[in-house]
């Protein structure tokens, strides 16, 4: 799959469903789960490598991470979902020179076929620019951006009306840049379903509602196996326990045995 085809989805109608992953385990899983697209996400810092936010990820993390989830994967290479790898923090915020050879280097060493980018801001939509016309496909990211989190926190944004015309604005700069797609995080649904009426690019959502043209989750999240949930996202099972419960069971049997 290609970054175009997102776009296809969003003319056909057709939900788009993502995932993240961050080994060959999790994106075999994925994979054989149908999902349309991977996110190997800065996540991967806490919910695989124990830190408490993404920002000491590294590029060489990212790429580690990224061969490895698509190491994973069985299916023809056309049938396979579309790889987007997030950019780690102070890999695209040093300059476009830099974000390009970083970026590069992201594409050229995994089977990545884009990467994502998180804010709008001036020296980001350069970047983002650049990116683009160097032949790099970005997803855009706005709403709430983990990578900023010491500056606006963890919450809920586009609350007051001055922060939703902002997002609104980013979205239209986003596509008109050339995006193929936007992550919209934690933001109201309603603000949400405006911007995905409003984009003829794909909005991907994760706790903005129903609206979007599609849902991305952290599957650690969706399936239990974090202590710390994040608001928007309810589990489908109790992972951790169940699997700490039948190891312990194990565990318990092989002492008796």
């Amino acid at each position: 799959m290609l970054p175009s085809d997102l776009v296809n989805y969003k003319k056909k109608s057709r939900k788009i469903i993502a995932l993240t992953a961050w080994d060959s385990i999790s994106g075999s899983i994925a994979e054989q789960a149908n999902v349309d697209l991977v996110l190997v996400g800065d996540s991967l810092a806490m919910v695989c490598l124990g830190y408490k936010s993404t920002l000491p990820l590294t590029l060489e993390n990212i790429i580690y991470h990224t061969n490895a989830v698509s190491r994973g994967f069985k299916k023809k290479i056309e049938e396979q979902p579309l790889v987007v790898s997030d950019m780690p923090f102070l890999t695209y915020q040093c300059g476009e020179d830099k974000a390009v050879e970083y970026a590069g280097k992201i594409i050229q060493s995994t089977y990545a076929k884009a990467v994502k980018v998180e804010g709008a801001e001036p020296e980001i939509q350069k970047v983002i620019s650049r990116l683009i016309r160097m032949g790099i496909p970005v997803m855009g990211h706005i709403g709430l951006t983990p990578q900023s989190y010491l500056n606006i926190g963890l919450k809920k944004q586009g609350e007051s009306l001055e922060s939703q015309e902002k997002i609104k604005k980013e979205a239209s700069i986003l596509e008109k840049l050339g995006c193929f797609s936007i992550v919209l995080e934690h933001i109201p649904e309603l603000l949400a379903k405006e911007i995905q009426n409003n984009l003829t690019i794909p909005t991907i959502g994760i706790g903005a509602g129903n609206y979007c043209d599609g849902q991305v989750r952290v599957t650690a999240d969706l399936l239990g196996l974090n202590d710390d949930q994040p608001p928007f996202c309810q589990p489908i099972i109790q992972g951790k326990k169940l699997f700490k419960d039948k190891l312990k069971e194990w565990v318990d049997s092989e002492r008796l045995s």
